[in-house]
């Protein structure tokens, strides 16, 4: 077992139980009696119970007393509390007895939502085994299912759970078909349990130690951590999350960034247990925390190899591929926006300390002369951008004007010297005139719908509406399918979830994937406001679709833009046509309201007085346009 069993002694085991109940937390001083590592993570469709389960294994490791014990324990983020839903993974070490040997069990708590999935494959990437939990009610769902494709490409062993048998309307015998059925695992493999009622966590317990392999031996006595994750810190600098492959970490040790080539001192070395643990050294196959008085985010990133600076390893552990952000927009600080000035320094810092945590989205510096100086943002997907949004205004304080998000686009055109170029868009106002455009292509996405049989019917109309192709259709048991459609990105992201939601009762899940770039009939439709363009209000959609989009989004800005003192045209164009118009009235003050008789050329003279002074206000007066009316783009209006 050397290289995968790692030795180590429990320095507390003659301490007696504390004031919670429980001994003190296990110190690691890697000497006497063997211990097992088992690194895991715990994957499931959204709801599906991952971090109640993950409270039930702390409380029966004794890692938290009954006292200590609440509900998304590992969901500090109060963001993540207010929602129920996990957005960052979190890593835990517990310790365990089976048998009567020690088990060091390491796994990680991720998220379920489709757009955290690189969470989800980040995590995946430091364990060897995987949890998969299926609702007992609800059975196999679409995000199940991708979860599951996720694990098996990492080669990892997966253990199928059954959860929530508590409840009356479960049914663990036929759920466990189902996920012979769909997934392939064996019947007899899944582990029924309750989170809520801790019913079955020993069996899932012992189950990890049996069938969870060990961590693979070190292929090389040269040191090489893989970094998974890192938060930053006001008093401590970037507090590094990395698995230890081979060699070891020790406290003290000058450590090298590979990829980077930035050098610092190991001051601190610990492990969550879940409340951090400081420790001397950690070996091959732990998960550990590390903090190096790294001042400068840029000296981190996520997927980089950690070594020893003076015997470091010859080749790097491999990284993580980049993620495909699929959904853009820009985010204004409001005061600026406002034209209050300022706010622009307090929001780069606030991304420059979230892009650390989240290496999923990006960012760019951008100018627009409605808004002011920002930044183009890219997601993985909706939430993703309205989590991020929000966190930026809780950690950061600063409050975000954002416009209407867009998917990135691809065009081949034609260059000032006649060269093709290809060139990726991710803002209407970047593209350039229809003229020199060959090929306009868009995202398509694989989206995977389960649903019960008797809404079929809707949820494939719904989805040729947006202009869905239908590819296939499985049998997933007596009362549900599965359908595969291909569907352009553009037509999802807003409201199609919603939608899906809303037709099925609740019922359907659905999950996608962006497959290729296809070429399509696509139109820029520019939004002008008092004759002048706001490229914040353009959009991109198909040409048969422009002028019921274009009109739809003119009553939707008539109803969010203020009344003014002048008339106020809204215009749609293509290029140099206008396809769609409406008006929004100006004020009407009664300027003869105090003539009382006379010649009608009195009344006259004060009409023509006030529309001059109307013409003038206009050709100076500018149109204040609230942050609702940006959101306007979104709705599709059906």
């Amino acid at each position: 077992m050397a290289g995968s069993v790692v030795e180590t002694v429990r320095v507390y085991d003659a301490i007696p139980l504390g004031r919670l109940g429980r001994a003190a937390p296990p110190m690691y001083a890697r000497r006497g009696e063997l211990l097992h590592i088992r690194n895991f993570s715990i994957i499931a469709h959204i709801d599906h119970g991952k971090s109640t389960l993950a409270d039930r294994l702390l409380q029966a490791t004794n890692a938290v007393s009954d006292r200590e014990a609440k509900e998304q324990l590992l969901d500090s983020m109060d963001l993540e509390r207010e929602r129920g839903i996990t957005i960052k993974a979190s890593a835990v070490t517990v310790e365990h007895v089976h048998q009567g040997e020690r088990y060091m069990l390491n796994f990680i708590d991720t998220p379920g939502h489709v757009d955290f999935g690189y969470e989800v494959s980040r995590a995946l990437k430091a364990c060897e085994g995987a949890i998969l939990i299926i609702d007992a009610s609800q059975g196999v769902e679409a995000q199940t299912v991708v979860n599951a494709y996720l694990a098996v490409e990492q080669d990892l062993e997966i253990i199928p759970v059954l959860n929530k048998i508590d409840l009356p309307g479960a049914r663990p015998d036929e759920i466990a078909e189902e996920v012979e059925q769909v997934l392939g695992f064996e019947a007899e493999s899944c582990i029924p349990v309750s989170a809520k009622t801790g019913e079955g966590v020993k069996d899932l317990l012992d189950a990890i130690c049996e069938r969870l392999p060990e961590p693979r031996e070190p292929v090389t006595p040269k040191t090489r951590a893989l970094i998974f994750d890192a938060v930053y810190d006001d008093y401590r600098g970037v507090i590094v999350y990395c698995r230890v492959f081979d060699g070891k970490l020790t406290v003290g040790e000058k450590i090298r960034m590979m990829g980077l080539e930035r050098t610092f001192q190991v001051t601190e070395l610990g492990k969550y247990t879940p409340k951090p643990h400081k420790v001397k050294e950690v070996g091959p196959g732990e998960t550990c925390y590390l903090v190096a008085n790294i001042k400068t985010l840029g000296d981190v990133r996520v997927g980089d190899t950690i070594t020893i600076d003076h015997s470091p390893a010859g080749e790097a552990l491999e990284g993580y591929a980049p993620p495909q952000q699929m959904v853009f927009c820009d985010f204004y600080p409001a005061t600026t926006a406002a034209g209050g000035g300022g706010g622009f320094e307090e929001l780069r810092e606030g991304m420059e300390k979230l892009s650390l945590n989240d290496a999923s989205y990006t960012y760019q510096a951008v100018h627009s002369e409605a808004l002011g100086f920002g930044f183009r943002c890219g997601f993985l997907g909706l939430l993703h951008m309205d989590i991020i949004q929000e966190r930026l205004e809780r950690e950061a304080g600063v409050e975000v004007v954002q416009t209407a998000p867009t998917v990135s686009y691809k065009i081949t055109m034609r260059g000032k010297g006649g060269e093709i170029l290809e060139k990726e868009i991710h803002n209407p106002a970047d593209l350039p005139d229809a003229g020199e455009i060959i090929d306009f292509m868009e995202p398509i996405c694989r989206v995977e719908i389960m649903i019960p049989k008797e809404y079929i019917g809707e949820v494939m109309k719904l989805c040729m509406e947006r202009r869905g192709v239908f590819k296939n259709q499985t049998f997933v048991s007596n009362t549900r399918e599965m359908f595969t459609f291909e569907i352009p990105m553009a037509e999802i992201i807003y409201d199609f979830y919603d939608k899906l939601k809303g037709l099925t009762s609740g019922y359907a899940t659905m999950d996608y994937e962006v497959i290729r770039y296809s070429k399509d009939t696509l139109v820029k439709v520019s939004i002008l406001i008092n004759g002048d363009p706001v490229e914040a209000l353009s959009l991109i959609c198909h040409r048969d679709r422009a002028e019921q989009r274009g009109r739809q989004l003119l009553i939707k800005l008539r109803k969010q833009i203020d009344r003014h003192q002048f008339e106020i045209p809204l215009q749609a164009a293509i290029g140099g046509k206008i396809i769609a118009r409406e008006t929004i009235k100006g004020y009407r003050k009664d300027v003869t309201a105090k003539c009382y008789g006379g010649d009608v050329s009195r009344k006259r003279k004060l009409l023509e007085a006030q529309k001059r002074g109307k013409q003038k206000m206009k050709s100076i007066g500018s149109v204040n346009i609230p942050q609702k009316a940006f959101m306007a783009v979104l709705d599709t209006g059906e």
